[in-house]
Order: C-alpha cells, then structure tokens, then sequence
C-alpha cells in the first residue's frame, strides 16, 4: 500500500497544481512532460527491479516490479490523454497533420501501442496461459524504454542533461542485462 501510495503520490501533484493554477504559462506543455517524465521514469525504475533483486539477493523488488510497471503505463496513458485530449483536441485532422512534421510523437505512439500487450498480460493468469511466451513478450521492455529516451531525445531541443541521465541509467541496465545474458548462456 505505502509503494501503491508513492507511485501515485506524482498524479495527485499533478492534479494539485492543475486545481491551484500551478502548472505554468503553458499549462498543456507542463502536464506533456510531467507525465512523459513520469512514464518514462516508471519503466526504467521498472527495469531496475532485476538488478535491485540479485544485488541485495532478496524477493521484495520483484514483487514491486507489476506495479510499478502498470504505475509506467498509466502514466504514459495519461501523457497519450494530454496529447489527444488536450493539444489535439481529439480532432483527426490535427493529428494527421502533427505527426508527420514530428517524429517523435510517432515514436512514442509505437512505444505505446507496444507497452498494451504488458499491461494486458501483467496477470498472474496471463502469465500461466502465454507460458514462456509472456517472458518474450515482456523483454519488449527493453525496446520500449529505448523508444521512451530516443522519443524524450527527439522532442528536446536546448538542455539535453535530463535525457542524458535517462540514457545513461538506460545503458546501465541494459549491460546488466546483457551481462545476466551472457552469463545464462555460457555458463
């Protein structure tokens, strides 16, 4: 309950500022990347349940790692709503015309479209049914978290530090698992 709490704790500030006039001149752009931000951060604290598991040797970080991987996905729903609802004002045309001149909107509707199927099968009964399909479905992680820091690269356009300290953290995780991999197979 105190994780579900602190996952949460973001959105309720998000909404706290939308109610006391907080979220800056431009209001809509504030809440794209609060969220964005949010999302993005969820998947690779999501990512980081592996290693947080076999660096202390203990089964608590695997037990967070559904919620906080639902925690990702509900905030990249909502950075997805921001965008339809409130930018684009659910109008097609709008779209049609948006996402040709920006790349990284496309990029980050495929990350999306790809993180549907691991919330749908976040279940421990999805699990028993896809057998050890859910495991290779669920390694499109990997590849979502890299959309999510290419997409946050692509739409920057003056200070890169944030996205750089995503990627690196990115790298880090990504050589564990290689790491991890690598070990499997050769040994």
């Amino acid at each position: 309950m105190t994780v579900f709490s602190l996952c949460l704790m973001p959105f309720l500030l998000i909404i706290w500022d939308g109610f006391n006039d907080s979220l800056g001149a431009e209001p809509i752009q504030t809440l794209h990347f609060r969220t964005g931000d949010w999302a993005l951060r969820f998947l690779l604290i999501t990512l980081a349940m592996s290693p947080l598991q076999r660096l202390l040797k203990t089964p608590w970080p695997i037990r967070l790692r559904r919620m906080l991987g639902l925690f990702a996905f509900f905030y990249a729903s909502f950075h997805l709503l921001v965008w339809l609802v409130l930018d684009q004002s659910m109008s097609l045309d709008n779209m049609l015309q948006d996402v040709p001149e920006s790349p990284y909107i496309m990029l980050g509707l495929v990350a999306y479209l790809m993180l549907i199927p691991l919330a749908i099968t976040s279940t421990a009964g999805m699990m028993r049914r896809l057998g050890t399909s859910w495991v290779s479905l669920h390694r499109t992680i990997y590849l979502i978290a890299i959309m999510g820091v290419v997409h946050f690269f692509w739409l920057t356009k003056l200070d890169y530090t944030e996205p750089l300290i995503y990627t690196a953290f990115l790298v880090i995780l990504l050589m564990f698992r290689w790491h991890i991999l690598k070990k499997n197979t050769s040994g």
